[in-house]
């Protein structure tokens, strides 16, 4: 059973590292000739500038905390280069993001997974970070990609590790911070199944979430439950963070929709 308390994801630090790089590449290559002043459907009242900034900033700022070992939050006026580069041009946006993401990564290797840094999560170590810095940009990527109008793919496994690390954020921040909408995820007898469609099945890539008076837990697997999202499994990770309708053609829901409705509203990132 996964839980909160899990040490970073299945893949190893410097997998991570590697993606972060590789996934920045690609949101930088979505940029090219993309009008910068578009609003986000994922992110309202974002620009894709704004976007691109918050990315390169989360960037600068992971890269601060490990490199300074912080063992409590750094304010943003503290994260060199955070607020975005000096020029408006598309260029300097793109050199700029793209610095970032070297400058977290080498932050990173340099350190190694286990140094203990200060997180907002479960696991206070650069692990954790390098683990976040990847689906955090794998995320925005996705923001980045269907406001311009390109195609987005994810290798399965990464995927699968961001459909993983989303579901302990949520429990996380239902256990952290019960005030949150998180909270309400919880009820005995009701259950919901991810289940991707596009990939083998050594790959596991299914997940029965179960809720109960205490929260919630999950596991992988092919399991009944109330309610079932079918489909490939970059289309049921975006629907499942939000960044893909329910009704667009891309996924399928079997079952209760209601209750996946009721989760969606409720699944938080704070």
């Amino acid at each position: 059973m996964t839980t909160e308390t899990a040490a970073p994801g299945q893949f190893t630090h410097d997998q991570y590292c590697d993606e972060v790089l590789a996934q920045t590449a690609l949101l930088a290559r979505h940029l090219v000739g993309a009008d910068l002043s578009a609003l986000v459907p994922t992110c309202p009242g974002w620009t894709l500038r704004d976007l691109v900034v918050h990315t390169g900033g989360v960037h600068r700022w992971v890269d601060t905390i490990v490199r300074t070992r912080s063992s409590e939050p750094v304010p943003d006026e503290k994260v060199p280069g955070g607020e975005g580069p000096v020029s408006d041009e598309p260029d300097a946006l793109v050199d700029w993001l793209l610095e970032g993401a070297e400058l977290v990564v080498d932050a990173l290797r340099t350190a190694g997974p286990d140094v203990p840094v200060w997180s907002w999560g479960w696991h206070r170590s650069t692990g954790f970070w390098a683990r976040r810095m990847t689906h955090e940009t794998v995320i925005h990527r996705a923001d980045v990609a269907l406001t311009t109008g390109v195609g987005f793919e994810v290798a399965p496994e990464f995927a699968a590790d961001a459909l993983d690390e989303w579901l302990q954020i949520v429990r996380y921040t239902q256990q952290a911070y019960p005030a949150q909408p998180s909270a309400e995820l919880r009820g005995g007898g009701r259950s919901l199944h991810l289940h991707a469609t596009d990939v083998p099945p050594e790959l596991n890539a299914e997940w029965l979430i179960e809720l109960d008076e205490d929260g919630f837990s999950w596991r992988r697997g092919h399991e009944k439950a109330t309610v079932a999202l079918r489909g490939p499994l970059t289309d049921v990770l975006l629907a499942f963070y939000r960044r893909e309708p329910l009704d667009g053609g891309r996924v399928e829901v079997l079952g209760e929709r209601e209750l996946l409705d009721f989760w969606l509203e409720r699944a938080t990132f704070v």
